[in-house]
């Protein structure tokens, strides 16, 4: 059996308060006798090079300098903005944003998104961190952010890389040329450059997260993130048309040749031509559901059909519904998060998501996107990437560019998966 610690999800996302201490920037991190090594230090409980990581590899550290770019200058001139790079709409994702009276003599807007944009203000543990007997309870209880938790690592990530009612990409920010957000949890950590090492040292002090709980806590926290976002006012904020970048981009950004109405979409008695919800997460918690078996997967499939028919009928529906499947998903922090999954019932998961795709229920982009993620990290984490990674990198292929994305061809490669998986 496979299983993994210190799990639990605090509920649908609010902007997330990194602490209320001072932020001293990042160059209070970075010299040679704290995390500015340039080489990974032996017989450490840390590398102490994690600044030269950062600064040299890591894309958080450029995230101000994107604002920079013609591309950024462009989209700010579309939004009527002076420039981006002190618009707090851009500011609040693109570095460490804290208020003023925050920020320490060393601290840089420039620096972007830096050690304290995760960690936590270092205000009260800078110093003490490094001192003798001091654990990481300790740090805590000083405000440094549980990253190690990987519920609250997935609710930190997604306040940006999906956003929250009080700071979002908005349908008008993407109109005027910011990129649609993608984000899946155990792909993008695997993805970022390590600056530490799950060891024993690492489980003695941390616990242990791990591969398939990184992907199913994600899968949660960003279904209960959306969800939340659904209930709040962000959802009728655009005047007369709902934000429109809650419903799935690519129901209306398709070639007007490309019918993808149907299949799915006709079980759930949508509408040909209406605005649909994003359903992107949930789906990939019904192969969950279908492999713990029971009524999980049926029930969770209702209560999608009602948010994604509420979706089309009217904000207090919308609402309500959204709070209903929101509830659900909640309780399954207390038995799907605790649960241990055994290896077998991982690869069932993993079928499952390939099942969907096979059968057309994954034809949008965005959840044919989240399939593939799961599958991958899936393959990873049971080992056997090996001798599945030729069916995964074609799924891969038919995701490359989503102006081009086929749903029938993304359906033969998940079919075609599906005798190796």
């Amino acid at each position: 059996m496979v299983g993994w610690l210190g799990v639990f999800w605090v509920g649908p996302l609010q902007a997330v308060n990194i602490s209320d201490d001072a932020h001293l920037g990042v160059a209070s991190c970075a010299s040679s006798v704290c995390h500015g090594k340039l080489e990974a230090q032996v017989g450490k409980n840390v590398w102490l090079n994690e600044y030269r990581i950062w600064s040299t590899e890591d894309r958080h550290h450029r995230a101000y300098q994107t604002l920079l770019n013609d591309t950024s200058k462009r989209i700010a001139t579309n939004l009527g903005l002076p420039n981006a790079h002190e618009a707090k709409i851009c500011l609040d994702c693109h570095a460490d944003n804290v208020p003023a009276n925050k920020r320490g003599p060393k601290f840089q807007m420039a620096d972007g998104v830096g050690c304290e944009a995760c960690h936590g203000g270092g205000e009260r543990w800078v110093e003490s961190h490094r001192e003798p007997g001091v654990t990481h309870a300790d740090n805590i209880a000083r405000g440094m952010y549980p990253t190690e938790d990987s519920s609250e690592r997935a609710r930190l990530c997604l306040s940006c890389h999906m956003g929250t009612k009080d700071q979002f990409t908005t349908h008008r920010i993407m109109g005027a040329g910011h990129p649609r957000l993608v984000f899946e949890l155990e792909s993008f950590t695997a993805n970022q450059p390590a600056h530490y090492e799950v060891d024993e040292d690492y489980l003695k002090r941390k616990g242990s997260v791990v591969g398939f709980g990184l992907w199913l806590t994600g899968q949660i926290a960003a279904a209960q993130n959306y969800l939340g976002m659904l209930q709040s006012d962000l959802l009728s904020s655009a005047g007369i048309a709902p934000e429109f970048s809650l419903y799935d981009c690519h129901s209306c950004h398709h070639a007007m040749t490309e019918q993808r109405w149907g299949g799915l979409r006709l079980k759930q008695g949508l509408a040909p031509g209406g605005l649909r919800l994003q359903d992107n997460h949930m789906l990939m918690l019904r192969s969950v559901g279908e492999a713990v078996g029971g009524s999980e997967a049926a029930a969770l499939d209702a209560l999608v059909r009602k948010l994604l028919i509420a979706g089309q009928t009217g904000y207090a529906q919308t609402r309500s519904a959204a709070a209903e499947l929101s509830a659900w998903v909640g309780a399954r922090k207390g038995t799907w998060l605790q649960r241990e999954f055994s290896v077998a019932e991982i690869k069932r998961i993993r079928k499952a998501i390939a099942r969907q795709g096979a059968d057309g229920q994954l034809n949008d982009f965005a959840a044919a996107e989240q399939a593939f993620y799961g599958i991958e990290s899936l393959s990873y984490y049971v080992n056997d990437i090996d001798s599945v990674g030729p069916a995964v990198d074609k799924i891969f292929a038919t995701l490359e560019d989503d102006s081009k994305f086929s749903a029938a061809s993304f359906r033969a490669a998940c079919s075609a998966a599906l005798k190796t998986l």
